[in-house]
């Protein structure tokens, strides 16, 4: 049977361990809206982001990004109804890694997330395996200086604002 190839998602020559800052997005399966609710849209009100239940449990994942690796930092993140945004920033700095067999790059700090929730939420929510929470793989772009640093940033800080002109946004 021939499969189709799938779309290579990392740089083919890039080494994602590389200190550095990379802007990640990952997206739940087929788009579900699972982590947060958009509500107050209108001319009066200003749009609050509100967590779901499965959504809380990522942010604490989230925060505990830090405490897996001594050298990366979760420094912007947010949680939409559908998709996460986190800048992830990988220093230089040695230290000792409590999970030593696992390596520190994008990847696999992406993987390690995505399997905690997955572990947590998955007696309450994954009954079967259609009933995944995450899509396949992720998207990731390296940060380039400060510039982009910052639109990016500006991007994460306000993308619950500007829900219904996401590209990710399905009306529920």
């Amino acid at each position: 049977m021939n499969l189709p190839n799938r779309k290579r998602t990392r740089l083919k020559e890039y080494d994602y361990s590389t200190p550095g800052a990379y802007f990640v997005t990952i997206c739940t399966k087929d788009k579900k809206c699972l982590l947060s609710k958009i509500v107050g849209e209108g001319v009066s009100a200003l749009p609050q982001n509100i967590l779901t239940n499965i959504g809380k449990t990522v942010n604490q994942e989230i925060l505990k990004i830090e405490l897996h690796y001594a050298n990366v930092r979760v420094d912007k993140y947010v949680i939409m109804p559908n998709h996460i945004h986190m800048i992830i920033v990988i220093s230089e700095t040695e230290g000792i890694n409590p999970f030593p067999t696992i390596k520190c790059d994008i990847s696999n700090i992406v993987g390690k997330f995505k399997a905690g929730v997955s572990r947590i939420v998955g007696n309450a929510f994954m009954h079967s395996a259609e009933n995944e929470l995450w899509q396949k793989s992720f998207h990731d772009h390296i940060i380039r200086g400060e510039e982009d640093y910052q639109k990016i940033w500006q991007y994460i800080d306000t993308n619950h604002l500007k829900w219904e002109q996401d590209k990710f946004y399905i009306k529920e």
